[in-house]
């Protein structure tokens, strides 16, 4: 099991946020079983932008670390976006790895 910590930055996340964010990183596993724990920031831009909530992810994998952080108008948006962001690099990365 894959230890996940969450931080939200100036605001209290519901419940319902934390546990999708948590699903979401969790499926990461499955592209590359190396991954030892991950380090959730969701933080909301102060802009009058729709586009504000971001959600930055950084994946411990033994030799080095993933990260992506990705801007939507809802944190389910940005998190989809920036765990869509680490599946290709964790691949990339076990692939790397698989050739050595």
């Amino acid at each position: 099991m894959m230890d996940i910590k969450i931080y939200s930055v100036r605001f209290d996340a519901d419940v319902k946020l934390l546990d999708f964010v948590k699903s979401k990183v969790s499926k990461l596993v499955q592209f590359n079983d190396g991954i030892i724990g991950a380090e959730v920031y969701l933080r909301i831009e102060n802009s009058q932008d729709m586009e504000n909530k971001i959600t930055e992810i950084k994946l411990d994998v033994p030799g080095n670390s993933l990260f992506a952080k990705k801007q939507g108008k809802t944190f389910e948006e940005a998190t989809d976006l920036a765990v869509d962001a680490l599946r290709i690099q964790a691949k990339r990365k076990k692939d790397k790895l698989r050739k050595n």
